[in-house]
């Protein structure tokens, strides 16, 4: 039984009701003491969680409490229990996967959007996440360099963009009437076949699956030595497709992809795309967001010839995830893939297309009021000054990739397009490809366990390669030059 005197008001025996305005008050102003303190610090934290599994489970109650506990004890094992279980995507020396930045104003906006809690499924249940969320997309769009018109829905993250985006590809092929009959038992339906590279996420093969397409029907083209999709191949996987009865639908080429960053030849892409027929799903969850940059527009070349897009200001426009931007220049065919309005859900606001109704556009009803944090990173840092930051970015990638080249004991593995960078140590008395990758490992390995860097592997042409993903707003030169140094130490016999 609890003490009632260190009880707040809405947790004394027989209370009803939230929070104290004047309690809530009072934690706020320490909660956001306490994230400035983290912002500040969050360098000095292991970026790699040090837990072993079952630690966090085994420090709490196995019993959910009956009684209400003091927010301080909350609090207290807020910081003794979870936080050592945090892995620090904040820290400056996050360099795994794509390294990404919840930023002050987005933090700010995503407490702004708890506070209102609103469901933006509807125009009439929140006008302002509705409209808000179409003029600060039209805003990227044009930061981006894209031509209009173009629809754009913010979802979770790209994996359901691009599993919407096929399903619209798949609406859009005539004679299917999969939305009305499915695709189960249907003897007349021809096998339908996606294609993409070896290289693309696997969130594409996940819509395959889920889409009842199957991992089968989608066709994994060869890339080139830049890990670049082979516009050839892909006409002639086409080709035999057709020639067997298959019915090619869609193609998904990538802006950026995850193992290496390479670009897919966008508008070769879209040539064969519209010589065929087929919808073109462009992936720029990363590298799309370079092209706030004006000097590296030109990645999304091409892209104003695809059907859809995504682009992630999540993974490299400082926004707390998550915030995945789904465009379209099909808008209708999207809706039609999607859209059904039980009579509960009816309304006269929203019957035409001028007052968009976003729950129209996915799988989901439920809509987070994601685009006013957007919009609040978008207001705070302006166009020049996320330009400015993408820009160093990419300039501390080309300086290790410089220090790379230059080092006669390691390699650079692939193209530097962004800000990541594909290198391994090859000691120039060690040529067995066992023995390098055993290196490598133990290389990534010793830095994750010091606790200062945390980077992450892929293997290019059987080759174990470590990525260094530089994308957080707190990385500076000296830390990238203090994990370079790490590098080449732990590299020396």
């Amino acid at each position: 039984m609890q003490d009632e005197n260190i009880l707040d008001a809405a947790q004394q025996p027989g209370a009803l009701g939230d929070m104290t305005p004047d309690d809530f008050r009072r934690y706020g102003h320490q909660m956001v003491d306490w994230m400035a303190d983290y912002f500040a610090h969050v360098g000095e934290y292991p970026v790699l969680s040090r837990n072993t599994p079952g630690a966090i489970r085994e420090a709490l109650p196995a019993h959910p409490p009956v009684q209400p506990e003091p927010m301080e004890s909350v609090f207290a094992d807020f910081e003794r229990v979870l936080l050592p279980g945090i892995t620090h995507w904040n820290s400056p020396g996050f360099m795994a996967y794509f390294g990404i930045t919840g930023s002050g104003p987005g933090v700010l906006g995503e407490m702004l959007a708890s506070v209102l809690n609103v469901n933006a499924m509807l125009w009439r249940t929140s006008p302002a996440a509705t409209e808000l969320e179409q003029v600060t997309l039209d805003w990227l769009r044009q930061m981006l360099g894209l031509p209009a018109p173009l629809f754009g829905v913010i979802n979770d993250t790209a994996s359901s963009g691009v599993l919407y985006a096929l399903a619209a590809a798949r609406e859009a092929t005539p004679h299917l009437f999969i939305r009305q009959r499915g695709m189960a038992g249907r003897h007349e339906l021809p096998p339908l076949r996606c294609y993409t590279s070896q290289e693309a996420h696997s969130s594409v093969e996940k819509a395959a699956i889920v889409l009842g397409i199957g991992q089968e029907g989608l066709r994994k083209i060869p890339t080139d030595e830049q890990f670049r999709m082979d516009v050839a191949a892909l006409e002639q996987a086409i080709e035999e497709d057709i020639a067997r009865g298959v019915q090619p639908f869609a193609v998904v080429a990538t802006v950026g992809t995850t193992s290496t960053t390479s670009i897919d030849p966008v508008p070769q892409i879209a040539d064969l795309c519209e010589r065929y027929g087929l919808w073109l799903h462009v992936d720029g969850s990363y590298g799309g967001m370079a092209a706030i940059d004006p000097a590296m527009r030109w990645v999304l070349a091409g892209c104003e010839r695809a059907d859809s897009l995504i682009v992630n200001p999540h993974k490299w426009l400082f926004t707390p995830i998550d915030c995945s931007v789904l465009y379209t220049r099909k808008a209708a065919v999207l809706k039609a893939a999607f859209s059904l309005v039980p009579e509960y859900l009816r309304n006269t606001e929203s019957t035409g297309d001028e007052v968009p109704n976003l729950m129209d556009y996915g799988n989901a009803l439920g809509r987070r009021f994601r685009s006013l944090k957007l919009w609040m990173i978008m207001r705070y840092f302006g166009q020049e000054g996320l330009a400015a930051r993408i820009h160093a970015h990419h300039q501390l990638a080309t300086h290790l990739t410089e220090w790379v080249n230059a080092a006669p004991d390691f390699e650079q593995m692939a193209p530097t397009n962004f800000s990541l960078v594909c290198l391994r140590a090859h000691p120039q008395d060690m040529d067995d490809e066992e023995e390098l990758d055993a290196l490598n490992e133990r290389i990534m390995s010793e830095i994750n366990a010091q606790g200062r860097f945390f980077l992450s592997h892929t293997k290019l042409h059987g080759q174990f390669t470590i990525r260094v993903a530089i994308g957080n707003l707190r990385t500076t030169e000296q830390d990238v030059r203090d994990l370079w140094a790490e590098l080449q130490r732990l590299a020396r016999p």
